[in-house]
């Protein structure tokens, strides 16, 4: 945007306090929404009902004493006509300093143009907030998407798609919260500022508490809150809310996420399984009216039941090979065919390693020792590597992989009659996982156990390697019954069912680097 631009709106708000007009009123009285006065046109018009609105000017042509324009608000947009001698002198020299991208409030009756268009008759026209930056007038052309996510207030103002996203997010978020009450569960809040974090493989982000003079984490996880209440007796609980980790950014990955955990008691996963497709058929019905949706070029089919696949029969589907005894120098092997830096994804298990998104290449300078090699989850690393980047993008139809290796499901319980497997699943559609489930562990000398092997993985380099956390042990030590439970992340859901590519079209304001300069006037980011 140019400072001319500006500097000349500036000088039109400068001219009206002059002329007695306030350009930042405090109130204004609205009867009706845009969306509102299409919905009951037709009442409206017989019974010549003055409508008031409020919203943003976003057209405005002028033709000798008429002129015509648009107004939007939440609901959508309704053409005005404005006529001199209907307005007076006065009012109508006001619409002559407003520009497209000012807030009004308009009132008077409606009705239909001849060409057949829905139009507010203005009769009278307050200016309710005057925009000193001009609206961007091919918002959809900007090659820099950055742009959009970083200013998201004009990419809300111009782009109906991205307003429609942010309410389905919110019917998705509402759709769970029914469903989930109408079934008992309770709604509670777990700490986010926590002494100990757990609950899943991250690193966390890391702050001090002044008054207590101790370090803090910002939570990974609700998990071992959440499994607390179940040893208090609350036997099914949910919370909807904000985890943070400290590491890489890509496509289905931002550092601050929203994401549904809940437990219940006397479950297990299988339980859970049936849950969480129970609850994404009744959210995709409620959205669509049928059970499936459009996602890139899928059509995806979310009808019960979904298909349950094992972890292991999956890579062997994806690669035709049985990797279940294979030791980690064949994963290696297997991993370097199908073209998987091994160095990079073992390198991420070092201490202080930077957490990366999966890719392909551009390993660290010196290669794999082996001494990385023999780290205790290696092989797992790799086997999580090989099928991250080989078999889950092909999984698109909804499907439950399950029974993962135990080394890298330490809070889940071991799979009955399979030593070295844990009673756990992960979700995926359309190539991404959306969440993660378990038979909960509730044997607490068995959950030590798992807990100092994690000890050892640090010691061992994986920086990742969850902490030994003394109350959560003591909390299950006064028993824990058992239960199924379910992470499952908000943001990749709404992906798949606004048929959104990135997760920063979900998230409506996404971390991204800082701008470069702001500028001396508070430019944000050149010519929009």
């Amino acid at each position: 945007m140019s400072s001319k631009v500006r500097d000349e709106r500036i000088a039109k708000l400068d001219l009206l306090r002059k002329r007695g007009v306030s350009p930042y009123p405090t109130r204004f009285a609205v009867t009706h929404s845009c969306g509102a006065v299409l919905s009951n046109f037709e009442t409206l018009e017989r019974e010549e009902t003055v409508v008031s609105l409020a919203g943003r000017l976003v057209s405005k042509r002028k033709h000798g004493k008429a002129s015509f324009g648009h107004i939007q608000d939440r609901s959508g947009r309704l053409q005005l006509y404005f006529r001199q001698d209907t307005l007076g002198a006065e009012l109508y020299e006001l619409l002559t300093m407003l520009d497209v991208g000012d807030v009004i409030g308009v009132s008077g009756a409606v009705f239909r143009t001849k060409t057949g268009e829905f139009t507010a008759k203005v009769e009278t026209l307050e200016l309710l907030s005057k925009s000193l930056r001009p609206l961007p007038e091919k918002w959809h052309g900007l090659r820099d998407v950055e742009t959009r996510y970083r200013q998201r207030y004009v990419d809300l103002i111009v782009n109906e798609e991205v307003r429609e996203t942010v309410v389905a997010r919110s019917r998705i978020i509402k759709s769970i919260r029914n469903f989930l009450d109408a079934r008992e569960f309770i709604e509670v809040e777990t700490p986010v500022l926590q002494p100990l974090y757990g609950g899943a493989f991250a690193r966390p982000f890391v702050t001090h508490h002044e008054a207590l003079n101790m370090r803090l984490y910002l939570r990974i996880a609700d998990e071992l809150y959440l499994k607390r209440l179940m040893v208090g007796g609350l036997e099914r609980v949910y919370e909807i809310g904000k985890d943070f980790r400290n590491e890489g950014i890509d496509r289905t990955h931002n550092p601050e996420f929203t994401q549904l955990e809940l437990y219940q008691a006397y479950a297990d996963y299988t339980d859970m399984m049936v849950l969480l497709e129970d609850m994404v058929f009744e959210i995709v019905t409620e959205l669509f009216g049928e059970p499936s949706c459009q996602y890139g070029e899928h059509r995806l089919d979310f009808s019960k039941p979904w298909r349950r696949l094992s972890y292991f029969e999956a890579l062997r589907e994806r690669l035709g090979v049985e990797l279940a005894d294979a030791t980690v120098e064949e994963v290696r092997s297997l991993c370097e065919k199908t073209g998987i830096d091994v160095d990079a994804v073992l390198a991420r298990e070092k201490p202080g390693a930077e957490k990366r998104p999966k890719s392909r290449g551009g390993g660290p300078p010196g290669g794999t020792s082996r001494s990385d090699i023999d780290t205790p989850l290696a092989r797992e690393r790799l086997l999580e590597e090989l099928f991250s980047e080989a078999v889950q993008p092909y999984l698109i139809q909804p499907v439950f992989v399950c029974d993962y290796p135990k080394e890298i499901s330490p809070l889940a319980k071991q799979k009955a009659g399979h030593p070295g497997l844990a009673e756990r699943f992960e979700p995926i559609v359309a190539g991404f996982e959306l969440g993660n489930a378990f038979s909960e562990q509730n044997d607490p000398l068995a959950q030590a156990r798992q807990f100092d092997l994690q000890a050892l993985h640090r010691e061992g380099g994986d920086a990742e390697a969850q902490p030994k956390d003394l109350d959560y042990l003591r909390a299950l030590e006064y028993g824990m019954p058992p239960a199924g439970g379910i992470g499952v992340g908000i943001d990749r859901l709404t992906m798949v069912l606004t048929n959104s590519r990135s997760i920063r079209d979900v998230i409506l304001f996404p971390h991204l680097r800082p701008e470069a300069s702001l500028g001396e006037e508070g430019e944000a980011g050149g010519d929009d």
